[in-house]
């Protein structure tokens, strides 16, 4: 089906190995804007590698903030740090992302909320913000989440978990460096890797897509097997194709939407707190009547990469939480929808949803 689209994509895309050193002279044309210091969120993964600090172009005056991937980004967390950052320094010129996807939303996030007043929480939705961020770059430093590129920052709210997606979250500039994704573990890699993978299956197999959907999900599903199932994981060649699946996986649900694996991972992030691309992949396992021969090729790509995946959580949860992460991505119908059709609510039911959980 070619439904019609008329989304904002990344505004300019710095690619290639190295790239990460010329952050510095990208981002420097935008430093006379606001109060002309420039923020950097960086994973805190990097707290303590001073090498790797010692490479961010911050200047005297800038902010450099690490920002804690223990949970997901929150709304209470996006808040806080729009309300500390303007009492102290006012409004910055711009902000520069640096780590995964958590990063990444905050950082998209944290833009429209510079310019846009109250809570993040009344802009969870589609086209709920106003007024356009300030300028933001994305250095993703792990692929697989496509945050660097997709139009929404998922936070999790105190009612549900839902993304701010509007052409204005898109980044203003991305900077793609192979080299920085080359020590992440193993198990993060393979985990963040298979959300793009699922992202494509998802886009590809549902309604709402159109021929730029497909094109997308179809090259990036051909090079995450390429990366799962036959490089070796020292190969460069890895990491280069990696990063543009996540790229491509990312611009898929531009043209597309997610579905249930999805919503399931939506309902063990909110109330479990489990991170979201581990939750797809428990999740994505257990729907091979959903999803057919793709998740059999999942399963092949967690034995060829020797990963394990839980079994049995579901005997350790109550009803009660069965039924919570089921009211949250029943509470999803934008995906619900795209994965079974306008008429979704006659085929799908919580016991149903109920029933997904209960296979994990």
């Amino acid at each position: 089906m070619n439904l019609f689209r008329n989304f904002k994509s990344v505004t300019r895309t710095a690619y290639g190995r190295g790239s990460f050193g010329k952050l510095g002279e990208i981002i420097d044309p935008q430093r006379g804007a606001g109060n002309g210091y420039m923020v950097f969120l960086v994973d805190h993964y990097f707290q303590n590698n001073s090498a790797f600090l010692a490479r961010i172009p911050a200047l005297p005056g800038d902010e450099v903030l690490f920002c804690s991937t223990a949970k997901e980004p929150s709304t209470g967390q996006i808040d806080a740090l729009r309300d500390d950052l303007l009492a102290r320094r006012g409004l910055p010129a711009g902000l520069v992302g640096i780590g995964g996807g958590n990063v990444m939303d905050v950082a998209k996030a944290l833009s429209l909320m510079f310019t846009n007043e109250g809570s993040s929480v009344q802009y969870q939705g589609l086209n709920l913000i106003k007024k356009p961020g300030i300028y933001h770059c994305g250095v993703p430093t792990i692929s697989g989440t496509g945050a660097e590129v997709s139009m929404t920052a998922v936070l999790t709210g105190p009612v549900k978990k839902l993304g701010l997606k509007c052409d204005w979250t898109v980044f203003d500039q991305i900077v793609l460096d192979p080299d920085l994704i080359a020590t992440v573990p193993d198990d993060q890699w393979f985990y963040t890797g298979m959300d793009t993978y699922i992202h494509s299956v998802e886009a590809i197999t549902g309604t709402k897509k159109n021929t730029f959907a497909e094109a997308y999900s179809e090259k990036s599903l051909e090079m995450c097997r390429e990366v799962y199932l036959r490089l070796d994981r020292k190969d460069p060649k890895s990491d280069e194709l990696l990063m543009v699946a996540s790229y491509m996986g990312g611009l898929s649900l531009t043209y597309s939407e997610v579905g249930v694996c999805h919503a399931l991972s939506y309902g063990l992030g909110k109330v479990l707190e489990i991170h979201h691309c581990y939750a797809n992949c428990i999740a994505f396992n257990q729907l091979e009547d959903v999803y057919g021969a793709h998740v059999q090729e999942f399963k092949g790509m967690v034995k060829e990469r020797g990963i394990s995946l839980p079994q049995g959580l579901a005997k350790d949860w109550s009803e009660e939480t069965i039924s919570a992460m089921a009211e949250v991505a029943y509470a999803l119908p934008h995906m619900w929808d795209h994965a079974f059709g306008p008429g979704w609510q006659q085929v799908l039911d919580r016991e149903r949803i109920k029933g997904w959980y209960r296979r994990m």
